[in-house]
């Protein structure tokens, strides 16, 4: 009776690992291929870190699937992502196309980092030239009697 139960409980775990499995047949080497690049190349919209070929979220199955299918159907690789992002919005890939919707996410960055240089640049340029400069420094005839009298002012008030 144990072995019988050992069994049933084996049999259960290897049929539950087998699923997890996506076992897609392909007619090449070639189709396989297109087909990972394109689950490498869409991200999973629950995991949002993963592609759809490394995810176990129930909806990266699908998507996997739909790939799948579409392929089948014959469809180019082009069509399929166009397909996913008429979907699922340009999030669904990791490498966004280049459109009017998502200028600021691919040259944001480079703004704002040539935005700090420029900063940068003008804080040092300001600091060297209140450095070389004495006209800067030297106080009006008006400015330094204000000061000696603020300073005789104070000295008298210590004593």
């Amino acid at each position: 009776m144990k072995r019988w139960l050992v069994g049933l409980s084996l049999g259960v775990v290897l049929l539950s690992a087998q699923a997890a499995v996506d076992t897609f047949e392909f007619d090449s080497e070639q189709e396989r291929e297109r087909f990972y690049a394109i689950s490498a190349e869409l991200r999973c919209p629950k995991c949002q870190n993963q592609n759809i070929a490394d995810s176990n979220a129930p909806i990266a199955d699908d998507l996997r699937k739909e790939v799948y299918r579409l392929l089948e159907e014959g469809r180019s690789d082009e069509e399929v992502v166009e397909y996913m992002v008429a979907r699922y919005g340009d999030f669904v890939r990791y490498k966004p196309a280049l459109n009017s919707d998502t200028l600021v996410l691919w040259f944001g960055p480079l703004f704002f980092l040539l935005a700090g240089f420029l900063a940068v640049f003008m804080l040092i340029r300001r600091r060297q030239r209140a450095a070389h400069d004495p006209l800067d420094n030297i106080l009006t005839s008006e400015e330094q009697q204000r000061l000696d009298q603020l300073l005789e002012e104070k000295k008298s008030q210590d004593d």
